[in-house]
């Protein structure tokens, strides 16, 4: 197998020059590394996972090479070393048949020893099929990075960490958390070299006849709230809100506190809100600085999205409710009477 699972209690022990686990690939990749990150982009901006995965890419070592691939047009980015652009109306839309070719158009060509995306809808739509097509095993969710091949990664719903040793011929691709990865926050004066820009020689790239998919339509939420997935505050509704119409009180919530709206999967296979609100294991993977929940039970695939969140609010009717065991504050109660007395203490958002 190309991952080998360690146990936690012999990291200490690890040796990268020591360890007869190593292949002569192995030492080369430490001598030299190089890093392809797959750029998630639209509207003509880089989405902030794809920076979060420049500064994941950036834990691999000190003398990464990184390089960033933006599969259309769009601006540079700062934090990138290159930015390698296919310019192309095969990539007008991130489909996963083009794009992983793409993908292992520019492995052949620049030998890079690791290849990351983030562990949104795009990198989990693009990596592993990329990673068939160089014959290789990709790492999955990655949290935390302790070395060039050595990654640490979730397990039972994130209820148990295990860490990751690749052992495998390169390149080693991964697909990272971004809320573990957060990128750093960049004062206005500080000085920034424009990221050079090339462009991918498309003249060998042959398009599939035969594509097993195919771009319908792309449906977006036109609200002035934050994304979900970097806001600040979130505010998520359960399926104890039995109705789309009370999913609003969320809604003005949320408003009031400028914040995002989630949802638990319960609530969105009742048709409260849409599914790109969802929050757990099947859905989006937050963490920010307040979590409020209400009418939360506090399933394992939902706490497996949200418990990395810096401080968690529960606000529920059953007191043996699981999603108090995380919670830092729980308030017992009913979420029809709760909410009306926040919406009337907090003041309007200016």
């Amino acid at each position: 197998m190309a991952a080998q699972v360690l146990r936690r209690k012999t990291l200490a022990n690890l040796s990268a020059h020591s360890s007869s686990l190593f292949s002569k690939s192995s030492f080369s990749l430490q001598r030299f590394i190089s890093t392809l990150v797959l750029g998630e982009h639209e509207g003509g901006s880089i989405k902030a996972q794809s920076l979060s995965a420049v500064v994941a890419a950036k834990s691999l070592g000190e003398d990464n090479s990184i390089s960033m691939l933006l599969a259309g047009s769009g601006p540079s980015v700062h934090e990138a070393a290159s930015v390698i652009v296919a310019d192309s109306d095969t990539f007008m839309y991130p489909l996963a048949e083009p794009c992983a070719k793409l993908v292992h158009l520019i492995q052949q060509k620049g030998g890079y020893s690791h290849i990351m995306a983030t562990s949104s809808s795009f990198g989990k739509n693009i990596l592993p099929r990329a990673a068939a097509l160089l014959d290789v095993s990709p790492i999955t969710d990655v949290i935390e990075i302790s070395g060039p091949q050595l990654f640490v990664r979730p397990i039972y719903a994130g209820n148990a960490f295990c860490t990751v040793r690749y052992t495998g011929a390169g390149p080693c691709m991964l697909t990272i958390r971004s809320t573990s990865f957060p990128v750093p926050l960049t004062s206005a004066n500080s000085k920034s070299d424009v990221a050079p820009i090339s462009q991918v020689d498309l003249s060998t790239f042959g398009e599939d006849k035969v594509c097993k998919s195919k771009y319908v339509n792309h449906t977006s939420q036109d609200s002035e709230r934050p994304d979900l997935s970097n806001a600040r505050i979130v505010v998520t509704g359960g399926r104890a809100l039995k109705s789309a119409e009370n999913f609003k009180m969320i809604e003005k919530l949320a408003e009031k506190l400028g914040a995002a709206v989630g949802a638990t999967r319960a609530a969105v296979d009742a048709g409260f809100v849409p599914n790109e609100l969802q929050v757990g294991q099947t859905g989006k993977i937050v963490a920010p600085e307040l979590y409020m929940a209400f009418g939360v039970s506090g399933a394992i695939q939902h706490l497996a999205g949200m418990r990395d969140s810096k401080v968690i609010v529960a606000v529920n009717k059953d007191a043996d409710a699981p999603i108090f065991q995380v919670a830092d504050y729980g308030l017992v109660g009913d979420l029809f009477e709760v909410i009306p007395q926040l919406l009337e203490k907090l003041p309007e958002k200016k």
